[in-house]
């Protein structure tokens, strides 16, 4: 069995991680990646997951990256999967049609109809990211998964596109430059999330995965075993904190690890009679020990993380996705951790609630499940997205804007070379 090398590097708000992972061809076609090496450290110069500061960006990536190569054995690593969520993220889905004269259909045909697609996104004024067909269609009754061999007059295609602005991307980019990496592949952020948090039949028959961060939150979802939505939205655990650091005039530090220890989102499920002792900022610049009741600090964590699945839900009766994809939830990354988040999200995508949704949702949990390797303290949601990368890297999907592109350059340069041609 031949055996891949690969790595994966998370540039996220609060954390940078680097897992690097070993794939081999298994007998029965599935290539689930083995991690060797974790490496992972506090993000700096990064803000809402758009590069602000490049020395203190390419200091953090150099420490998690060189973490996990010497967990791995001691020998570097050049190519990087990296995930984006900067650069104002649009996903849409449109649909391309050729004539096909009734004969039978032949991987020319599905060919030709993909580049027919292809055309279609060079009028795209952005860097696409992702553009995967997500079902074919035969003399317009859609579903077809593999006409190949079927006959009919006219052969389409429905495919989904998600691009992002050049700058930012650019930028992460020449951060990993300066560490010394090439950018093997880019993948959207909610797109990795979702190949770690959602099992298989979640993404074939219609999931919603839901990734709240520590500066965004995401939003994907999966049909047919491919992506047919991504978003993101600016607010995440890192608002949270904040909060609670101005509610309580504590630092950030101290309110994180309030958050993590005390924070609750339901209030009903703490009694008044709870105490917590915390660390106050005094007016002489000394700090103060005081005792609180818990309920003052779910009063603060409460409203913040109810805002965040409002927003999210909002989104979700917006586009439709319920009745695209059905009303499963999978809710993932490191904010998802707060107690009580599960069931306040099944209170807020309840119909009592929202008649618009016409339905209540099923909301789980989720942890990155296709990943084997992952010690305890990396097996959690936060690290999802990470994991989600080395899933992507392992299958490696053909992209529909990149069939006809050299395959033999590395990295990205040769894609954002033809970008900067054709716009500017």
């Amino acid at each position: 069995m031949r055996e891949q090398t690969i790595a994966a590097l998370d540039i996220g708000t609060s954390k940078i991680c680097c897992f690097i992972a070993r794939v081999s061809d298994q007998a029965d076609g599935e290539r689930r990646p083995r991690v060797v090496g974790i490496g992972h450290q506090i993000s700096k110069g990064m803000k809402a997951g758009t590069v602000v500061d490049m020395e203190e960006t390419e200091t953090s990536i150099r420490a998690a990256v060189d973490a996990a190569e010497r967990m791995a054995g001691g020998s570097p690593i050049h190519d990087v999967y990296v995930n984006i969520s900067a650069g104002q993220p649009t996903s849409r889905i449109f649909s391309v049609e050729v004539d096909v004269a009734g004969h039978e259909i032949s991987q020319l045909d599905i060919d030709r109809v993909l580049v027919a697609g292809q055309e279609t996104l060079k009028d795209e004024q952005r860097f696409i990211i992702h553009s995967r067909p997500i079902s074919f269609s035969l003399d317009g009754v859609a579903g077809a998964t593999r006409p190949l061999g079927m006959f009919g007059e006219k052969l389409g295609v429905e495919i989904h596109l998600s691009s992002v602005a050049i700058s930012p991307l650019k930028n992460i980019q020449t951060c990993l430059n300066r560490c010394h990496l090439n950018l093997k592949g880019v993948v959207l952020s909610p797109y990795a999330s979702a190949l770690a948090a959602l099992v298989p039949d979640e993404r074939e028959l219609g999931s919603i995965c839901i990734d709240m961060g520590g500066g965004l939150t995401s939003i994907s979802a999966f049909r047919d075993n491919e992506l047919v939505f991504g978003d993101i939205i600016a607010v995440g655990g890192n608002h949270v904190t904040r909060d609670i650091a101005q509610g309580l005039s504590v630092s950030e530090a101290k309110a994180e690890r309030l958050k993590i220890l005390y924070g609750n989102c339901l209030s009903d499920r703490v009694t008044v009679r709870d105490q917590i002792d915390i660390v106050q900022c005094g007016e002489d610049g000394q700090d103060h020990a005081i005792t609180i009741p818990r309920t003052m600090l779910t009063s603060i964590v409460s409203p913040r993380i109810e805002e965040i699945l409002e927003l999210v839900r909002d989104r979700i009766i917006e586009t439709g996705l319920a009745d695209i994809v059905g009303r499963r939830l999978v809710i993932t990354g490191g904010a998802s951790q707060i107690s009580g988040l599960e069931e306040l999200a099944r209170r807020i995508f309840s119909v009592e609630v929202s008649p618009e949704l016409r339905g209540d949702f099923h909301v789980r949990l989720g942890r990155p499940v296709s990943v084997d390797g992952l010690a305890d303290a990396t097996a959690g949601p936060g690290f999802s997205t990470c994991a989600g990368l080395l899933n992507y890297a392992a299958i490696m999907p053909d992209e529909v804007h990149a069939l006809s592109m050299e395959r033999a350059k590395p990295g990205l340069f040769s894609r954002i070379g033809v970008w900067m041609k054709e716009n500017f």
